[in-house]
């Protein structure tokens, strides 16, 4: 098959390319905003914004592509400008929503679950397009579509080499603190609920298992393992494994409530997610790909922290937040470890001048 992997360098977009391309018989296409150089024949980088129509369209328009793999996340007037041209330049559009649509009043969670959209009475939340009702609103729009030949493929939480979550936290919030010597900072509200973690690798599987599919073609599946487990107990598995692996078991110090229930936009990840039970009901997905055995999330977790840990990169530091931690923990950060003369000055007026309650 000829496929185009639109930003398939994330957590399941590089395992994804990785299996397509094993099958010589492939050609791969991937976008991506920043260079990238091929280590195989039967894949070819493309440096572009798949967000830019001027850069899509002629890609897309010019090209017979059996499948459209699609990891961006729009907005839904984004999606309704572009849809109809997506479903028309391939054989199988393969649209990456979300496991977040739903609500956590059936349990375990089906594809016909109710979705927060359609029964949350929230409604300073039900006015914003936060990323669980901006999916659900994009995914309405392919029942007003002529055609039908598209998968929605609804991961959950999908963990990799280079993104490794905790509750709300990405690896930048927590891992980064733990191997640096200071306090892992957590909060009782979300450690006390469920949730689903599954390995970008499993999804990738799947999501190669539904390609060409004629029992996927016009579906929505939950991509996610069976095995749900609470967050206390993913960070105990976390900590258990940095112990493992450096000697020293990080601090924890857990909190009432999440920090980011003190930003007007972070709040809702909290509120209608991480503060939800998300246990799921697999049996579509098994019914469509077969028999399939997703990795045990310890097991899982551990190849992923060591892979991130041979060649371990950060993104975005936030040190107003690292602030706001290290104030609630007790913990001081080395001042030179703060990049920027600007910086360690404004990290030393908040960490010791500011009350906590101000920083947010």
């Amino acid at each position: 098959m000829k496929i185009l992997v639109l930003g398939g360098t994330g957590a399941m977009g590089v395992h994804l390319v990785e299996i397509l391309s094993s099958q010589s018989a492939n050609e791969i296409w991937v976008t991506s905003r920043s260079q990238r150089a091929s280590k195989k024949s039967n894949v070819v980088y493309l440096r572009g914004n798949a967000m830019d129509k001027d850069f899509l369209y002629p890609l897309i328009t010019e090209n017979d592509f059996d499948v459209i793999v699609d990891f961006m996340t729009y907005n839904s007037k984004q999606l309704e400008e572009r849809l109809s041209v997506m479903l028309s330049a391939t054989k199988q559009y393969l649209f990456l929503s979300s496991a977040r649509i739903f609500s956590s009043e059936e349990l375990p969670i089906k594809e016909s679950s109710p979705r927060l959209l359609d029964v949350c009475a929230d409604m300073e939340y039900l006015h914003t397009d936060e990323y669980a009702l901006a999916k659900a609103r994009e995914e309405d729009l392919f029942k007003k579509q002529a055609t039908n030949n598209y998968t929605i493929v609804r991961p959950y939480i999908t963990y990799s080499e280079n993104r490794l979550q905790l509750g709300v936290l990405e690896k930048e919030s927590w891992l980064y603190r733990a191997l640096h010597g200071r306090s892992i900072v957590f909060s009782r509200d979300i450690a006390d609920k469920f949730t689903t973690l599954t390995y970008g690798y499993d999804v990738a599987v799947a999501i190669v298992k539904l390609i060409g599919n004629e029992k996927a073609i016009g579906e929505s599946v939950n991509v996610v393992q069976p095995n749900s487990i609470k967050w206390k107990d993913v960070l105990s598995i976390y900590i258990e494994i940095i112990q493992e692996l450096t000697g020293k078991a990080p601090r924890v110090v857990m909190l009432d409530h999440a920090m980011n229930l003190h930003y007007a936009d972070r709040k809702w990840q909290v509120l209608y997610d991480r503060c939800l039970d998300r246990r799921f009901d697999t049996e579509k997905l098994h019914a469509i790909i077969g028999d399939y055995t997703f990795v045990d999330v310890k097991l899982g977790l551990k190849k992923a922290l060591m892979g991130f840990l041979k060649n371990p990169e950060y993104r975005h530091i936030d040190w107003k937040a690292e602030t706001i931690r290290d104030k609630y923990a007790g913990d001081v950060t080395p001042i030179m470890e703060i990049p920027g003369k600007k910086l360690k000055i404004k990290y030393l007026y908040w960490r010791f001048f500011c009350k906590t309650d101000k920083l947010f």
